[in-house]
């Protein structure tokens, strides 16, 4: 296998979400400066469930009208509407348009919609064309996609956003830090954020720049000769086309397998899910399991990060979010070198996962007096149950994605799909329950009193 294309597959999945999970590390820094403050994220996740529409056209495209829409022509228009808005995104966060009176980040929520977009569509678009590469190329883009969350964290810890510490309210700001909370009593104290080393302009010109090193890796694995060799001698093109047919099948109008319907009439008792490799009850249960685990750990838990983590400090919260981004390329790594689609696996590792995530919701659901709040061991568990939550359903995402890219291109367009309508699901079910009903309360950093 070539190096160079496990490179570009690394870079061209990391290009996949880079934007809008860089716009939620930059959130404490983003807030205070905007009319909207922090109802933005409830707004965000409205937002995002907009942007669905790119992933619904791009299905139903494939679906009614197989072989028409270009895939790399959709690629190279998401990525580049993804590098401008990203860089637009630099210079206009904090401007505001007046309307009916009151000032509104206008500017900031049209470009956020567009990154939402290039990130929605990159689900239904990304996977599918590494069906051209071998099988062993699809992890290598899992840990890509896995890394679009911790690069822009770690960039994000080295900034400081979100530091908070915790000074008398009556003292004077002299160090010129964003207090909050300002009304406490004389005596209390208050929580202060604390200054960013380098300004929020800086971080989206970064994600701009990762969203054209993704663009870059993209025309090279389109083009390079060493790419080109790891495609000839893919199995699903040598056994699926006759030999006068290999370089035809890179476009997409060729007749190839890739234009089957994942769900055909049943052939002697078993479905033709790609390959009829699985059955129809079995095939069910992948996508059941694969909506399930993305309602998780794309929209369910990252909704109540804040009530689970901060109740046993900003270290705890800081510590969770980052290691929990680690989980997922680590978790790539090991399905990497232990590839394995046993269906009993995955459902297993899909119930621990589940189970740990009841325990952070259930920490959510107390704060801000949650167990052990006042124990080290406390901040001990909350931080392993976020990493093992995010290990064992990371996992679980890259076995279905293998298990889908055997079965063809349609399985993992369908594959993207189920991705996006877990993720909806999970963010409208949070969302009246976070931003609504109110039923998660978050605790002052500085003043919440818990018994012992």
């Amino acid at each position: 296998m070539s190096l160079l294309t496990h490179v570009l597959a690394c870079l061209f999945g990391m290009g996949s979400w880079v934007a809008i999970n860089g716009m939620w590390v930059e959130l404490p820094l983003i807030v205070p400066e905007i009319p909207e403050g922090w109802y933005l994220p409830s707004y965000l996740t409205v937002i995002i469930q907009m942007a669905n529409v790119g992933p619904l056209v791009i299905t139903l495209m494939h679906r009614f009208r197989p072989g028409v829409l270009s895939e790399r022509l959709v690629i190279y228009s998401i990525l580049a509407l993804g590098i401008v808005a990203t860089f637009l995104l630099a210079f206009f966060w904090r401007r505001t348009v007046t309307i009916e009176g009151s000032p509104h980040s206008v500017p900031l929520l049209v470009l956020s919609f567009l990154l939402s977009v290039v990130d929605c569509t990159s689900s239904v678009t990304f996977l599918p064309f590494m069906m051209q590469l071998r099988p062993q190329y699809l992890t290598t883009y899992f840990v890509g996609e896995g890394l679009s969350g911790l690069v822009p964290a770690l960039v994000a810890l080295i900034q400081g956003v979100g530091v908070v510490r915790c000074r008398n309210a009556t003292l004077a700001d002299a160090a010129g830090e964003i207090a909050f909370n300002a009304t406490i009593g004389s005596g209390e104290l208050e929580a202060v954020y604390q200054p960013a080393k380098f300004s929020a302009q800086v971080f989206f010109v970064f994600l701009s720049a990762m969203m054209a090193v993704c663009l870059v890796a993209f025309v090279l694995l389109n083009h390079h000769p060493a790419v080109a060799r790891e495609r000839k001698n893919d199995l699903y093109f040598s056994g699926d086309l006759a030999s006068g047919k290999r370089e035809e099948g890179l476009s997409m109008h060729a007749q190839t397998p890739e234009q089957k319907p994942m769900i055909s009439p049943l052939v002697a008792g078993r479905s033709s899910f790609g390959r009829g490799t699985y059955s129809n009850l079995e095939a069910v249960f992948v996508f059941v399991v694969l909506a399930w685990v993305n309602a998780l750990t794309n929209a369910v838990l990252p909704s109540v990060q804040s009530y689970s983590c901060l109740p046993y400090g900003n270290k705890a919260y800081h510590l969770a979010a980052t290691m929990a981004a680690v989980a997922n390329p680590v978790a790539c790594f090991i399905a990497m070198f232990v590839p394995i689609r046993s269906l009993v696996l995955m459902g297993f590792l899909a119930m621990a996962g589940t189970g740990f995530g009841a325990y952070i919701m259930a920490m959510a659901a107390l704060s801000p007096c949650p167990l052990l709040v006042h124990s080290d061991s406390g901040t001990a568990v909350i931080v392993l149950a976020w990493v093992l939550f995010v290990l064992c359903l990371s996992y679980v995402k890259v076995i279905i994605g293998v298990i889908l890219r055997d079965e063809g291109h349609s399985a993992l367009v369908w594959c993207g799909a189920v991705v996006q309508l877990g993720s909806m699901v999970g963010a409208v079910s949070m969302f009246p329950l976070v931003s609504v009903y109110g039923l998660f309360r978050s605790g002052d950093a500085c003043n919440t009193k818990c018994p012992m």
